[in-house]
């Protein structure tokens, strides 16, 4: 099996798992595969993802791998987590689970914007942005197209 092809059998074994175990909110982000054999899946969850959540899928996608004999040799890891806090947003699912929170969007000409994320649909993104303190604070909402957007990015604030 080529890469392109290995990563497609996983993402819809991804499914199949889901759908069999009932996970409706949990959704697919994306599927990694080093050259190692190390199988990377990121999934997210609308009501967020539990580690207990990640292990059921990952047992149930590491026995269906090996029934299967997709690496006859037995020669192969699976991972399965959320993407974590540093990796973009790729998906409009994650943009809409992430309304409230403070993002910080690169756009496509390297300009930063920073703010909360008030929005999201198919065509944009609409953040709310506070220049100035106390009286003289000024609130904003900025309209983003996704098409000028490179990447998202939550600021955790600490």
């Amino acid at each position: 099996m080529t890469q392109d092809t290995t990563i497609a059998a996983i993402e819809k074994l991804v499914l199949q798992v889901l759908s069999h175990i009932e996970a409706t909110d949990v959704f697919l982000v994306s599927v990694k595969i080093k050259p190692t054999n190390n199988i990377k899946v990121f999934l997210d969850a609308d009501s967020g993802l539990s580690i207990e959540k990640c292990v059921k899928i990952n047992r149930a996608m590491y026995k269906i791998i090996e029934e299967n004999a997709w690496y006859p040799d037995g020669n192969f890891s699976l991972e399965v987590s959320s993407p974590g806090a540093e990796e973009p947003l790729k998906l409009l699912r994650q943009y809409k689970k992430n309304i409230g929170r403070k993002v910080e969007i690169t756009l496509n000409d390297e300009v930063k914007e920073e703010g909360k994320l008030l929005e999201a649909d198919e065509e944009k993104v609409v953040i709310e942005q506070t220049t100035g303190k106390n009286k003289k604070a000024v609130t904003l909402t900025k309209e983003i197209a996704f098409s000028d957007i490179k990447q998202t990015k939550i600021v955790i604030a600490f």
